[in-house]
């Protein structure tokens, strides 16, 4: 009987089943089991039961016991005499898994008092949602339904469907593209060349091709690029320039002069790839697309009136900026400038041995396919990096320029071989020389590299004056413009933040340009009229 009561005092408290005892007594009072097992133990019918068992037990006879676990158990806790007094059992607290401390655990199946095992239940099986779609997301139902109304609106009462001049108001309306991309967009749907687009060849191509669900990035992408291709080509953006050439009301006195509508689409082509096209391949990923801001770009041009507004890619007055500067240096107007024309640009302001670089075609391989000259392509990633220094392709191709070894740094020896044709020409100039050491501790306070023995990519695109330090190297004018700032150009940059270097130039180039042009126009219209207003300010 000892052994039998020690093996009860371990057994835990929820076997027990008292309905008149709290189990949380019993882990309370660990000693409290022992009493109560002693006290029932004491009565006359449990200890004749026990004992009968016992005895069984030694001989090996069957133990009688009827019915299962869970009779025998009610049974016997039916039949003990309750611990308290009537009419005095405490209210047993509510058993919510929200209220109560402990968590009951579901039982699978019958209990059995004897067994010290606990029956654990499945874990629950969490279900992940789709999130990969190898042809696109599928459109949700209640954007499907808004698309399907715009949709039956433009094609009511069109059988056959909608011809190209009439497809606009749908790219525009229905696909929220810039109206510009309705040729190109109508193209690719109609595939079979029939001249129409029916309301069921468009479902197909924009809601059950999930055209729909793609953000405006990637629907320009995938309407512009070949098939075949994973990335977008100068070609790709043709049809796009060409409609808008015919369609912008700020492009529209272009029309009378298709060689001039041919050189403004190129030249947007080029500055879009000078931007966007970080690799500089020439074939412009939907990642390299959607860092950029040319859709911005895009759509401003869609909804602005005046193009010359849109100074991103689409400015007239900048395409006319471009234009003029490479017409001025190529002399012989055979579209192809040599190192003597460019030596010339900006009134001189280059060094020899800066345009050696350029033409060395370190930092861009030139695309004129003629040795020793430099084409219109050429040229405007020439003038963009020129006039804007501080814009990471333009710090990128003039590092390229000034790293000698190529070896990813600019070192003293570098900076000192470029300085010394500056150095020569302030002489010649009679002006007062800056020696090279004064100049490389202001060009380290400028920068502030992380190593002062060298300068590195890096330390140049963290700082806002790295600009400067090339026009320091290189170009004379702007070194001694640096020099003697005027505060009222300072004043000016700070009124116009969002303005960049390249903005500014071409506003002061292209006033002074049309001027030239207005004063040429008149001395030829008539030499004995002369209007003051239209000589130039400077």
């Amino acid at each position: 009987m000892e052994t039998t009561t020690s093996d009860v005092v371990m057994l835990d408290a929820e076997l027990l089943q008292l309905p008149e005892i709290s189990p949380l007594a019993f882990k309370s009072y660990p000693h409290f089991p022992q009493t109560l097992f002693d006290q029932w133990l004491s009565l006359p019918d449990p200890n004749k039961l026990v004992t009968s068992l016992v005895n069984d037990a030694k001989t090996g006879a069957p133990l009688n016991v009827s019915g299962n676990s869970s009779s025998a158990n009610a049974a016997t806790v039916n039949s003990l005499p309750s611990m308290f007094p009537a009419g005095s059992t405490p209210p047993l607290s509510p058993r919510s898994s929200t209220g109560s401390p402990r968590v009951t655990k579901p039982r699978a199946g019958p209990s059995n008092l004897g067994s010290p095992l606990k029956v654990v239940s499945e874990p629950v099986k969490e279900l992940i949602p789709q999130f990969y779609f190898q042809n696109g997301r599928p459109t949700p139902n209640e954007l499907k339904e808004q698309c399907l109304i715009r949709i039956n609106h433009f094609f009511y009462g069109r059988l056959d469907g909608l011809q190209i001049h009439e497809f606009k108001s749908v790219t525009k309306e229905v696909c929220k593209l810039p109206s510009f991309f309705s040729t190109v967009l109508f193209r690719r749907i109609d595939v079979n060349s029939t001249d129409f687009v029916t309301r069921d060849a468009f479902l197909d191509y924009w809601i059950n091709g999930n055209m729909l669900t793609l953000d405006i990035a990637t629907q320009i992408f995938t309407i512009l690029k070949q098939p075949d291709l994973k990335y977008l080509t100068q070609e790709d953006f043709k049809p796009v320039l060409q409609e808008l050439l015919a369609t912008h009301p700020g492009l529209e006195f272009l029309q009378s002069t298709p060689e001039f509508q041919e050189r403004y689409a190129e030249t947007v082509i080029y500055r879009i790839f000078y931007y966007i096209n970080r690799s500089g391949n020439g074939n412009l990923t939907l990642r390299e697309l959607k860092r950029g801001n040319l859709i911005d770009a895009m759509q401003h041009a869609d909804e602005e009136e005046d193009i010359n507004k849109v100074l991103r890619y689409f400015s007239y007055e900048h395409f006319y900026v471009i234009y003029c500067k490479f017409w001025e240096l190529d002399t012989d107007h055979d579209f192809l400038i040599d190192k003597e024309n460019l030596i010339r640009y900006g009134n001189h302001a280059l060094t020899y041995r800066i345009v050696d670089r350029v033409f060395s075609q370190v930092a861009r391989k030139f695309t004129s396919k003629v040795e020793g000259k430099m084409g219109y392509e050429d040229f405007v990633y020439f003038i963009l990096s020129e006039e804007d220094k501080s814009s990471e392709p333009s710090l990128e191709y003039w590092f390229k320029c000034i790293d000698l070894d190529g070896n990813g740094i600019l070192t003293r020896n570098e900076m000192q071989f470029f300085y010394e044709e500056q150095l020569h020409r302030m002489e010649c100039m009679a002006q007062e020389p800056v020696l090279f050491e004064d100049i490389l501790c202001q060009i380290i306070d400028m920068i502030g590299p992380e190593d002062e023995s060298y300068t590195t990519l890096r330390d140049l695109k963290g700082c806002k004056l790295s600009g400067s330090v090339f026009n320091i190297l290189f170009n004379l004018n702007k070194f001694m413009a640096f020099e003697t700032r005027d505060p009222f150009l300072i004043r000016q940059e700070r009124e116009n933040p969002t303005l960049t270097d390249w903005d500014r130039f071409a506003h002061r180039e292209y006033i002074r340009l049309s001027m030239e042009e207005d004063v040429e126009d008149a001395s030829n219209g008539s030499a004995e009229v002369w209007d003051e207003s239209l000589e130039a300010p400077f």
